[in-house]
């Protein structure tokens, strides 16, 4: 699990979770429609907004922090 936690804290993770996060508002408000759409689009702003304010929400589920700085920190120990 280190490894995936690492992968999403690391700017090629925080890229990817940009660029998925934008691709789920896109297809969820054009394509979807409706509350699935929006429900689509919510989910989507959530992923954009964690890797783009450098969070990583799986983290405390594991005992690790929140916040990217201290989370990569935890993991190099």
């Amino acid at each position: 699990m280190k490894a995936v936690l690492g992968f999403l804290t690391s700017m090629a993770g925080r890229v990817v979770r940009g660029v998925v996060g934008s691709a789920l508002v896109f297809f969820g408000a054009l394509f979807v429609g409706g509350a699935w759409g929006w429900l689509l689009a919510i989910v989507g702003l959530v992923v954009f907004a964690v890797g783009a304010l450098d969070f990583c929400i799986l983290a405390p589920l594991f005992g690790l922090p929140l916040s990217g700085p201290a989370l990569r920190k935890a993991l190099k120990q």
